[in-house]
């Protein structure tokens, strides 16, 4: 196999297993921190039994995902050395703050509130969740910078003696109107990730708890969570939308060849660019073969440009200038296909859409279902809900993969109004001393223990929320136990 494939695919999966844990966490904790506020607000015990709940699968999924996290920066270096030595002095500085914000803040609070429920103040133990929550925002924002740099290079000159990019703006790369674009857009999704998460929670216990006769069990502890997941999916809902409308305006402007390859817009079209329901095919980037089926006229010029006339270069008018602009053979002497894999990036992007769609929809007809403070022991909807908490997972890795491989042949995409010497081609970013057997090894090694450490973290969610809620919970803090409180040899609280 060719190193570059394989480095490739090692990437690529390891990216998509730790990209599972990351929108939960970032969702999850801001909900939990509100169930604590409740708690703390009303001192009504059912919120101190749901932040007891879902604060342990918060534990679980946060744990798993800095395991599969350390590994993803430390490819860099093994595979991808050319690539590090090129964006290295630009990519090092958001890292580094993600690192801040995700090791230190994020782990230093999580780590109060985990043993502070009895040694803190009510209020400051509230305040530690409440750390956690932004810490985790902070660390998907640096990410975020760093990865949008790649696809829109701003902030860094090019040293044509090192042949290295070299940034001399911190301002410019951190406020990339990519990242000020694709922040919102991957924070509602992180809150559709977790509201549905504790929607399909309550609404699967909801059910139990009424089929076991306990109506009160089920009215008093799960509808509100199920309440909150609905309320925190059709508002992501709504904020994908908007958020993703904005972003995709910009992706028009900014990486033309990736949105024409979404549409599978292969020659410029007279007059407005219409918007692709389903084509058929094959799109393995022949256009020949082409056949848009069902599309809707204009559409995709409108989203584009806020114009159904507007007018949208199509792949072979892109591909002539990219070919003129950034030269047409590689160095082995063959030409630069400056297209994405059609399939691939049309599909990833309608399943995108579709899942999460579909999760804000299903939010939408559950509130109709359960208005006005109704229960339901129907096993059917108990189903629905565990089935509906994969969708917006499936959705969050479709967006990431329309994302990245929207973006080839480019591992850093060259910035249309920017300095043009700063590109870089997917082939030449990867590692030139690395054999394919050594690279084949680490991928399979890797493969099997994200799947090994997945099976776990399946294994320990599923384990802890068949356990429902706990049936009873004690006000831990110093202000309720103060003999505790002035008792230095008590031992640590780890209540879960």
């Amino acid at each position: 196999m060719d190193p570059l494939d394989i480095a490739r695919w090692q990437f690529g999966i390891t990216t998509v297993y730790h990209f599972f844990y990351v929108p939960l966490t970032i969702g999850l904790a801001p909900l939990v921190a509100i169930m604590q506020t409740m708690w703390v607000r009303t001192q009504d015990e059912r919120w101190l039994k749901l932040t007891k709940f879902f604060g342990k699968l918060l534990l679980i999924n946060f744990a798993i995902g800095v395991v599969t996290g350390i590994v993803q920066e430390f490819q860099f270096g093994m595979n991808w050395n050319e690539y590090s030595r090129f964006v290295g002095d630009v990519f090092g500085a958001p890292l580094a703050m993600e690192a801040l914000a995700a090791f230190f803040v994020e782990s230093t609070f999580l780590g109060l509130w985990i043993f502070g429920w009895d040694k803190l103040n009510k209020k400051i133990h509230l305040a530690c969740i409440w750390a956690v929550a932004v810490s985790t925002a902070l660390s998907a924002y640096f990410i975020l910078a760093a990865n949008s740099w790649m696809q829109h290079p701003v902030g860094a000159v090019f040293n044509p003696e090192t042949g290295r990019a070299e940034m001399v703006d911190i301002v410019a790369v951190l406020t990339n109107s990519t990242v000020l674009a694709a922040f919102p857009h991957t924070i509602t999704a992180a809150w559709l990730t977790a509201g549905t998460f504790v929607a399909g929670i309550a609404a699967f216990w909801m059910v139990k708890e009424a089929r076991r006769g306990r109506d009160d069990v089920a009215r008093s502890i799960y509808k509100p969570a199920l309440n909150l997941g609905l309320v925190t999916m059709l508002i992501a809902g709504v904020g994908l939308a908007i958020s993703g409308d904005f972003q995709a305006k910009l992706m028009f402007e900014q990486q033309p060849m990736k949105m024409a390859a979404a549409e599978a817009l292969c020659t410029t079209p007279e007059g407005g660019a219409p918007f692709s329901i389903l084509t058929i095919g094959d799109l393995t980037n022949d256009c020949e073969s082409v056949n848009h089926v069902l599309e809707i006229p204009g559409l995709t010029s409108f989203l584009a440009d806020g114009d159904f006339n507007a007018q949208l270069r199509g792949i072979d008018e892109l591909q002539e200038y990219y070919t003129e602009r950034y030269g047409d053979v590689g160095p082995d002497g063959e030409p630069i296909d400056y297209s994405p894999n059609l399939a691939i990036t049309y599909w990833s992007f309608r399943l995108m859409i579709g899942f999460a769609a579909f999760s804000a929809a299903l939010a939408a007809a559950t509130m109709w279902l359960t208005r006005k403070g109704r229960i339901t022991n129907k096993k059917w909807f108990a189903r629905l809900g565990l089935i509906a908490i994969p969708t917006p997972f499936i959705a969050s890795a479709f967006g990431w993969i329309f994302t990245e491989m929207g973006r080839q042949p480019w591992v850093v995409a060259p910035n249309p109004t920017g300095i043009d010497e700063i590109r870089m081609l997917t082939w030449g970013a990867v590692t030139t001393n690395q054999s394919a057997g050594v690279m084949l090894f680490s991928l399979i090694a890797f493969t099997v223990i994200y799947t090994f450490l997945t099976a776990i973290w399946g294994m320990l969610i599923w384990r802890y929320m068949a356990h429902g809620a706990p049936e009873t919970v004690h006000d831990e803090s110093p202000e309720a136990n103060p003999d505790r409180a002035n008792d230095a040899d008590a031992p640590l609280s780890f209540a879960y």
